[in-house]
C-alpha cells in the first residue's frame, strides 16, 4: 500500500529541492510572496482549465496507476495533479528568475 504515496512523496521532494533553492538565492517565495502566489495560482488556474477541457474531451484519464492515491478531486483528476501543476509553475518561475541572475548576459 506504501506505493501508493510514491508519486505525492516524489514531488514533495521535488517541492522542497525548489524551496531549498528559492530560499537560498531569493528568487520567488523568500522575494516577494504575494506576487508569487499570484503567478503560481494564475498559472495553475489555466493548467486546470486546460485539464478539464481534455478530460471533457476524453484526451486526459488517470489510468489507474499503483504509484498514484486513489482520491480524485473529479473522476479524472487525481490530487496528485494539484503537486504537479504547483511543481510545474514553480520550476518555471523559478528559471525565469533565476537565469537572468546566475547568467547576467543572456
Amino acid at each position: 500500500m506504501i506505493e501508493q504515496w510514491y508519486y505525492l512523496i516524489g514531488l514533495s521532494i521535488s517541492l522542497s529541492g525548489l524551496a531549498t533553492l528559492d530560499w537560498r538565492h531569493k528568487l520567488a517565495f523568500w522575494y516577494d510572496w504575494r506576487r508569487t502566489l499570484k503567478t503560481i495560482g494564475i498559472g495553475i488556474g489555466i493548467f486546470i482549465v486546460w485539464d478539464l477541457l481534455g478530460i471533457g474531451l476524453g484526451i486526459f484519464f488517470h489510468g489507474g496507476s499503483q504509484y498514484t492515491l486513489p482520491l480524485r478531486l473529479l473522476p479524472e483528476l487525481p490530487l496528485e495533479e494539484l503537486f504537479f501543476l504547483f511543481l510545474l509553475c514553480y520550476v518555471t518561475l523559478l528559471l525565469y528568475r533565476g537565469v537572468p541572475k546566475l547568467w547576467p548576459r543572456i
